[in-house]
């Protein structure tokens, strides 16, 4: 069984930052779950919401660590690029 990669951007370093400390907690067991099983081990959580995102996002996934805070991220293969953490009303979703 190979282990995932994952990069994160800058900016999801600083958000973590200032996150509440059980957004920073559910997105460390998020990681740990990507490393381990890929994209398919956050679909067998429910928890996290993960879908595949449509119109101009499409490509991209985001789980939710929150009742607001989503990751976004994009699958490159064996890898998985987190391109942000954020507070969102969602406004991703839009085609």
């Amino acid at each position: 069984m190979s282990m995932w990669t994952i990069f994160e951007k800058r900016s999801v370093v600083k958000v973590l930052e200032k996150a509440p400390k059980e957004i920073v907690i559910r997105y460390e067991g998020w990681k740990r779950i990507v490393e381990l099983r890929g994209p398919d081990g956050l679909r067998q959580v429910k928890g996290f919401h993960d879908e595949q995102l449509k119109g101009k996002w499409a490509g991209f996934r985001p789980s939710r660590l929150g009742i607001q805070w989503r990751v976004i991220y994009l699958v490159k293969g064996e890898s998985l690029e987190v391109l942000g953490i954020e507070l969102t009303s969602h406004d991703y979703r839009r085609t």
